[in-house]
């Protein structure tokens, strides 16, 4: 158990059985009555967002959540198998747990699994990942103000748009968070 004022941005609270990670907080003392905290919570589940305002000391239950390195081995077709870096155990993870990590996943990429009790809740992938491009039609010059982008298929299958020079081939670097494209890779 902890306080209101204890309070982080990625810890999880667990709040009427559910569990929700704080994506934001703020400590606000208003002119008249007692201090409050006021957060943004993410339902680590469902990822739906609330908007929860707490009084300032009380007592909330943070959740055990363990975040393990793991390496992602393959999809056989119902599941992601990742195997643990530490102890090489294999896990199972569903559609529902990887979510849009999906798109940005290759085989023997290292990512980190959350785990709440046994029960896997999400896996966090690095900021930016490398990706080759699958197919792009071939760029076209053409009247326009600012530089214009183009559809491209990643090797994983997303759809992603990139600037018209990029060619079939080519390694690209994708933001994980958004989907969109960072640069080129050097190679």
């Amino acid at each position: 158990m902890a306080t209101t004022n204890d309070l982080k941005n990625g810890m999880v609270l667990r709040i009427d059985g559910q569990l929700w990670a704080v994506t934001w907080f703020q400590h606000h003392k208003p002119g008249k009555g007692g201090a409050v905290v006021r957060t943004k919570l993410k339902n680590v589940l469902s990822g739906k967002t609330v908007d929860k305002t707490f009084n300032a000391d009380v007592k909330v239950d943070i959740a055990n959540v363990d975040k393990r390195d793991m390496q992602y081995l393959y999809h056989d077709g119902t599941s992601y198998v990742f195997m643990d870096l530490s102890n090489f155990d294999q896990l199972e993870l569903s559609d529902a747990v990887v979510g849009d990590a999906k798109d940005f996943l290759l085989e023997n990429q290292n990512a980190v699994v959350a785990v709440n009790e046994d029960t896997p809740l999400y896996i966090e992938l690095p900021a930016s990942v490398e990706l080759l491009i699958e197919y792009t039609e071939p760029g076209l010059q053409g009247d326009r103000s600012s530089g214009g982008t183009k559809p491209a298929k990643l090797e994983t299958g997303r759809e992603v748009q990139v600037p018209l020079f990029i060619t079939n081939g080519e390694k690209v670097k994708i933001d994980t968070r958004d989907g969109s494209y960072l640069g080129r890779v050097q190679s």
